[in-house]
């Protein structure tokens, strides 16, 4: 599950890889300005993270193979059509809607469900080992799509796309499983199969309720505002913008793709060894220091762009991919801890709110280069707010008490160990 879950989360990256390489080709052929092009990635990241916690609803009313073989079409089709694209409206809704909508059917609430489901013990590994297949999926299909659109056209890239995605399908079909219990096994660690409960309303109900119930809380709120940040602070600012900022200083478009994907092979490291790591230690420190250290690599990131990689700038993306998605095994952790039963719902609003700060970052920063010819104070923005993130994280060590929702709505003390 494991395996056919990570090959799943890779193929729906490559079109969460492609608004970086295909900015600057769209660009020059239609010219589109930054700020047009940049509204589109936003709304592929709002529709990303507003799916999630509907499709985590939908995988349980119909099934995880359901939900995820329908999502990988979805993607497929719109990065197929954006070939056809001669106006802008067109790449908000291939690129902004459809893929956003297919590849937000397999957020990293996806990545939750299963791990819920199918692991007691290793869990937070294992949502480690999914989270960077799918950050890094994404980033390594870099330099392959700048190459191929160098070489090609982005038209040629948009189609090795969708044919990634469409390759994935059978797999899952195939492969995919809801539960142990359906193969008469029992999730790893546990003692006992899982009583499982019949959902009761639509996919909609169940997804708002989660919401309605998880609002009322201080950690909700504390973990969302975190997130948002987290969001703003990666996918919308430097997956999206890394790119062309490295290009406004005579760095080679591949060349800039290839740091990214750089990014994207640390990150690996990184997040496995923050579930590791989530496994062990309480994950409020966990999240704390993980902001804390991007907000001061980002401070630092204006000074080491160059025409050519420096190793100063070999070190920020060594350090930066070890800390790009390491935040979200801890965040995944506690909602378990605060949500139970209920928690890969709510991870996925609160994995929302990552999307729309992303989104809110791509728009300002397309904005800031349009209007001041370069990037700089995006980049000193995005540290500030990283401070933030780690304030807010720590803040929820604050009393002695923690309050978990659980699916019958029990409220039980919270312990200082790693969330589980």
């Amino acid at each position: 599950m494991a395996a056919v879950s990570f090959v799943a989360l890779v193929g729906a990256a490559g079109f969460r890889a492609t608004p970086g390489v295909l900015m600057d080709p769209l660009h020059r052929e239609f010219g589109w300005s930054m700020g047009t092009i940049s509204a589109a990635v936003s709304v592929n990241l709002v529709l990303y993270g507003l799916t999630s916690p509907f499709a985590a609803a939908l995988m349980q009313r119909f099934g995880i193979r359901a939900v995820v073989s329908v999502a990988l079409l979805v993607v497929a089709v719109g990065s197929g059509l954006t070939v056809f694209m001669t106006a802008s409206w067109q790449l908000l809704l291939c690129w902004g809607v459809l893929v956003g909508l297919g590849t937000g059917s397999m957020a990293l609430a996806f990545v939750a469900t299963v791990t819920s489901r199918w692991f007691v013990r290793h869990r937070g590994i294992v949502t480690g080992v999914l989270t960077a297949g799918s950050a890094a999926g994404q980033l390594v299909f870099l330099p392959v799509l700048a190459s191929i659109a160098a070489d090609s056209g982005w038209r040629v890239a948009a189609l090795v796309v969708a044919g990634a995605a469409l390759v994935v399908v059978p797999l899952v079909a195939l492969l995919l499983r809801d539960r142990p219990e359906d193969v008469g096994l029992v999730a790893l660690g546990a003692t006992e199969p899982a009583v499982v409960e019949a959902a009761s309303g639509g996919a909609a109900r169940l997804a708002l309720r989660a919401l309605f119930d998880a609002a009322r809380t201080k950690p909700f709120w504390l973990l969302a505002a975190g997130f948002a940040i987290c969001g703003a602070t990666t996918n919308g600012l430097v997956g999206t913008h890394f790119i062309p900022a490295a290009m406004d200083h005579g760095m080679g478009e591949t060349a800039a793709a290839s740091l990214l994907a750089l990014v994207g092979i640390f990150d690996i490291a990184g997040t496995v060894f923050s579930g590791w790591l989530t496994d062990r230690f309480d994950s409020r420190v966990l999240l704390g220091a993980y902001y804390g250290l991007r907000g001061l690599s980002l401070f630092t990131l204006p000074s080491l762009f160059a025409g050519t990689t420096q190793p100063s700038m070999l070190v920020f993306i060594v350090f930066y991919g070890l800390d790009w998605v390491a935040t979200v095994p801890p965040t995944v952790a506690l909602c378990r801890r605060y949500f139970g039963d209920r928690g890969p719902i709510v991870f996925g609003w609160v994995f929302a709110s990552h999307q729309v700060g992303a989104a809110f970052a791509a728009v300002a920063a397309g904005l800031v280069r349009d209007n001041l010819g370069n990037y700089d104070l995006a980049w000193y923005v995005a540290g500030l707010l990283s401070c933030g993130a780690a304030g807010l994280s720590l803040a929820m060590m604050a009393g002695r008490r923690a309050a978990r929702v659980g699916s019958v709505g029990v409220v039980l003390s919270g312990t200082p160990g790693d969330g589980r």
